[in-house]
Formats: structure tokens, C-alpha cells, sequence
């Protein structure tokens, strides 16, 4: 029998001049070797040194099963079905959203066009940028480039050529991929001094379906945090509660979709950045299998635990735009070696004798509001005839330590080369980068042997189960501290809550995807996830789908109706 091991931490939350005067220390030479010794204590290091590991390491997700057919047929598979659109998309979301089929059906109809629609969302975001609390949910957009993409798909409308259902569709891109017009940022200061020269894969494709790319979304810099505070160009706010954080890093393209500037956007997910902020924004995030989404034209931050993926406002949008975007790209070696993308049986009404695998342990290890709503949740997925199944999951633990170092030495590697421009981080920033610095290459191969242990760990659990469902996020959306949307903060002990369910599915690069489950009694959003077998984004996306025919939805405060006459 396992032992559940996750601990909470508490810890004090540090702003302002506490804050600074750690990272300074820190990335002091003389000074560093006092305080970092602890740190890594404290994070758990000590307990992965002394594991006893007869794995070979896995330097990166190493999944089957392997495909065998032509690649270029395997990229058309879920493409044709997701650029037809599912049924007519129209009822999906509810009236709390404007999706993709409501939009598409609009142009079908003749009751808007791709340029009014685009202008509206120019002129939304606009407004969105005004007062005390703006939303903060890009950093660039070239207005005549949206305008000229409109009128392209305006007049393929008016003659009858749409290329897809996402013609004319506007959608948001995070500032980690590369898009012509626009520089590539990665949320910081001093990456992309040039504009980008060739589109990511992965906007490659979105253009090819006709999707009218809207600008860059905001980001944590380098997606080190799962919050929504930039330091260069401020920090994002849940259109739920514009005092409360959305999470991150993937923070501007959840709010872009939640507060209706777009039906759908483009995220990263090294350790939870996709689902993190879909759950806390009430929106639908789906991190899919590692190599199942190209990688190229993304800026190279986290090699082997990031994700590309979609955020949109209800299940059948993100379908759409995994159907787009998946599949295998010579210019990404990881994506080559997949099976057929499909999305067969997500339009399916029932869950019968679909079996969930519920670890009760972790589970219930967070807020008692959120467990509430989570099992309601999962009450409402048995009535659509899902069988509930207790598993267990050994060193979740040793996965989380294993993911700490993985993803912050790979930064820390990454960013190396700038480090003369350390410090226009962030304190937050510039206190990860010097702890993924300090981690030792015994400390790193460790990792990548506990990364082969975790994915025999969840293979044996999917031989009992075909999902594992759990909470999103420990804890539903956290206030924005006092002073911290000026100059960030580090509270650890909330990090910890938010990535509780979201590490292991990084670590091991099974897919997983976050929906929305309910609210808090304050009014947030709570969000549920579902990881699945390799290759297997068609299932969660089932379940997604179903379980937002039952859960209740609703408009955010902030919100812009991107349809209103």
C-alpha cells in the first residue's frame, strides 16, 4: 500500500523589500551559499537524493504507443474533423459565452462579418485597458494586421469559401510563440529584439484555418510562475474579481477568453500554466500528450516538460483547436513518433461504463470548497453513467521534487546565456532561476530517473482506470497581496496549492485537461482535471464536454459580448 506524501507548506508570503533583498542575496556570489542550502532543504531535495533508483533516466517523456503511419496523414486526422466544427457548436458554452460555433454560425447567417466582429474585439480590449484595474490581457496587438486578416476572411465568407469553421474566428496567441508581425518576448525585457520572421507550427496552422490572430497575450515572464503578475507589462486580473490573480503563466490568454475578447486562445503548460489559469478563470485548458502538439516557433524554456495547447470557453472550442493544431511537424523531432490525432466519440451524450479513478488521499487535499465541489462534480459524471474507481498513486512526492528540478534547471539553462540581464527579473523570477542554477547534474539525472519510475507509476494505475479525475487547483482564484501588483510577490505555500494536481501530468507528459466544475461561495471558479493514457486527449475532452452539460455556468463581471448588435 502507498502512502500519500504531499505535504502543505507554510510559509511566509514575501513582497516589496523583503522580497528584493532575498533575490539579491541570492544571486550574490558571497552571500548565496547562506541562504541556498536551506532553500533546497526546504523544497524537499534531500528526500529525492536518497531515493534508491534502479531507472535509467528519461531525459524526456518517453510514451507508446508509437505511430506507424505517414506523418502527413496522421496531421490531417483530427484537422478535418475539428475545421468542419462539431455538430453546429452553437449551444456549447450556454449564453455565458460567445463560442467558436456561435460565431461561425453568425458569419454563416450574414448576421456579423470577421471585420466587424475583429473590430469589435479592438475596440473591446481598448476599453478593457481602462481604469484602475485594467485587465492587462495583451501586450501587442497590430491593429492593421487583425484588420487586414479580417478583411481576408470577410470576403472569403462573401464568397462562399470559408476555409474553416475558425474562419474569421478571433483568437489569442501567449507571447511564447512566434507570430509575424510581433517579437517574441517570453514576458520579458530583453528577449526578441527582433520581430518574428516565420510563424510558429502551431500558428502556422491556426492562419491555414483561417483564425484571425488577435495579438500576444501577456505572460508570466519566462512562464516561471503560475500567477498573472508581469513586471514590464503589469500584471493580469480575473475578470471573476479583478482584485484576485488568474493565474499564470498562461494568464493573458485565460483572460482574454474568459472576459469574451476571444472564443479561444494559445497557451504553454510546463507545469500546470495551461490548466492552472483555465481553472481559476472558469474556462476549459488542455495540456495534450508530450509531442502531440508541435513545439516549433516556441521559444525553448523548458524542453521536456512544456505544452503547447488551447484555453477556450467551453470543451467543443477546445476540440476545435486541438483538431488544428496537433499532430506531427518535421520542424519538432518529439511530435514524429505519435498516433493519428482524433477526435472520435467526444460529441457522445453518456459516459457509460467509462471508469474514473479517484485517489482519495490527494483528492481531497484542498480547500473543503473545492473538494465539495469537485465530488459533486464527479456525482454528476456518475449519473451520466461513469464508474468511480479508488486507486492509489505511489511518490507523488518524488514527482513533484523530480518536476522542480527538471523544469527550473531547464530555465535556468535556457536563460544562462542572458544572465547579464538577470536582473530586470522580477525578485519572484530571479529567486527561481537561482535555485534551478544551484541544482547539481547528480540532482538533475536523479530527477530524470524518478521521471521514468512516475510514468510506470501511472501506467500500472490505467490499467485499472481510463481517466483520473481530481481538483484542478487546491484552492480557487487567490487575491492579488497587497503591493503585489506593483512589484510581484513569492508565496510558495499558495504555488504548492495551485500545481498540486498539474505536476505529475508535466513530469510524465500524459495528457490532462482542466474544466470547470462549480463556484465558490465567493463567486470564483472552480475547476476540475482529468489526466488520461498517452494520446488519449479525445476522452478527457469527453469528459470535459459532458460534465459542462451538467455543472452550472455563468458570465463573468467582465465580460464583452463580441456578437452584440
Amino acid at each position: 500500500m502507498s502512502v500519500y506524501n504531499l505535504q502543505s507548506v507554510s510559509l511566509p508570503r514575501l513582497t516589496g523589500r523583503p522580497l528584493a533583498a532575498l533575490a539579491a542575496t541570492l544571486g550574490n556570489g558571497w552571500t548565496r551559499p547562506l541562504l541556498m542550502g536551506k532553500l533546497l532543504r526546504q523544497g524537499g531535495l534531500d528526500g529525492l537524493r536518497s531515493k534508491v533508483f534502479e531507472e535509467a533516466p528519461a531525459y524526456w517523456p518517453e510514451l507508446s504507443p508509437i505511430g506507424d503511419e505517414d506523418p502527413a496523414a496522421a496531421a490531417e486526422g483530427a484537422s478535418m474533423t475539428a475545421q468542419r466544427g462539431l455538430g453546429d457548436g452553437e449551444g456549447d458554452g450556454d449564453d455565458s459565452a460567445i463560442s467558436i460555433g456561435r460565431i461561425a454560425a453568425a458569419f454563416r447567417r450574414g448576421e456579423a462579418t470577421p471585420l466587424a466582429v475583429a473590430e469589435r474585439v479592438l475596440d473591446a480590449v481598448a476599453v478593457s485597458e481602462r481604469g484602475d484595474s485594467p485587465l492587462r490581457a495583451f501586450v501587442a496587438q497590430d491593429r492593421g494586421d487583425v484588420l487586414a486578416q479580417a478583411r481576408a476572411a470577410t470576403a472569403r465568407h462573401a464568397s462562399g469559401t470559408p476555409l474553416s469553421v475558425l474562419d474569421g474566428v478571433p483568437i489569442a496567441v501567449k507571447d511564447e510563440l512566434d507570430q509575424v508581425p510581433y517579437h517574441t518576448k517570453a514576458g520579458t525585457a530583453f528577449l526578441g529584439a527582433r520581430p518574428a520572421v516565420t510563424d510558429a507550427t502551431v500558428v502556422q496552422r491556426l492562419r491555414a484555418a483561417g483564425a484571425v490572430l488577435i495579438g500576444k497575450a501577456n505572460m508570466a515572464e519566462i512562464g516561471i510562475n503560475p500567477t498573472g503578475f508581469n513586471p514590464h507589462h503589469g500584471i493580469a486580473r480575473n475578470p471573476w474579481n479583478l482584485g484576485h490573480d488568474p493565474g499564470g503563466s498562461s494568464s493573458g490568454s485565460a483572460v482574454a477568453v474568459a472576459a469574451g475578447l476571444c472564443p479561444a486562445a494559445i497557451g504553454a503548460d510546463g507545469g500546470g500554466s495551461i490548466r492552472i489559469p483555465a481553472s481559476l478563470c472558469g474556462i476549459v485548458g488542455l495540456k495534450a500528450t508530450f509531442g502531440r502538439i508541435p513545439e516549433h516557433g516556441v521559444a525553448p524554456l523548458c524542453w521536456s516538460v512544456g505544452h503547447v495547447g488551447p484555453l477556450a470557453c467551453c470543451a467543443a472550442d477546445a476540440a476545435i483547436l486541438y483538431g488544428v493544431i496537433a499532430g506531427p511537424d518535421g520542424g519538432d523531432p518529439n511530435s514524429l513518433r505519435q498516433p493519428r490525432p482524433t477526435l472520435e466519440g467526444i460529441d457522445k451524450a453518456d459516459l457509460a461504463g467509462l471508469r474514473l479513478g479517484v485517489y482519495s488521499a490527494w483528492f481531497d487535499h484542498c480547500d473543503p470548497e473545492v473538494a465539495a465541489v469537485c465530488h459533486g462534480q464527479v456525482a454528476q459524471l456518475q449519473d451520466l453513467g461513469a464508474l468511480v474507481v479508488e486507486v492509489e498513486i505511489a511518490e507523488l512526492e518524488e514527482m513533484r521534487i523530480a518536476h522542480a528540478i527538471s523544469i527550473l534547471s531547464e530555465m535556468a539553462a535556457s536563460l544562462g546565456q542572458f544572465r547579464e540581464h538577470w536582473d530586470t527579473f522580477a525578485p519572484a523570477t530571479r529567486i527561481n532561476l537561482e535555485i534551478g542554477a544551484a541544482f547539481g547534474a547528480a540532482d538533475f539525472v536523479h530527477a530524470q530517473r524518478m521521471r521514468r519510475r512516475a510514468v510506470e507509476i501511472f501506467r500500472s494505475v490505467f490499467e485499472q482506470v481510463d481517466a483520473i479525475v481530481s481538483p484542478a487547483t487546491a484552492v480557487p482564484s487567490p487575491p492579488i497581496p497587497p503591493g503585489g501588483a506593483a512589484c510581484g510577490w513569492s508565496d510558495l505555500a499558495t504555488v504548492t496549492e495551485l500545481m498540486r494536481y498539474c505536476f505529475a501530468g508535466n513530469l510524465t507528459g500524459l495528457p490532462a485537461i482542466s474544466f470547470p466544475a462549480g463556484f465558490s461561495a465567493g463567486g470564483l471558479p472552480i475547476g476540475m482535471q482529468a489526466m488520461g493514457r498517452p494520446w488519449e486527449e479525445h476522452l478527457l475532452l469527453r469528459i470535459a464536454r459532458a460534465a459542462e452539460k451538467t455543472s452550472e455556468r455563468r458570465r463573468p463581471p467582465v465580460c464583452f459580448d463580441l456578437l452584440a448588435r
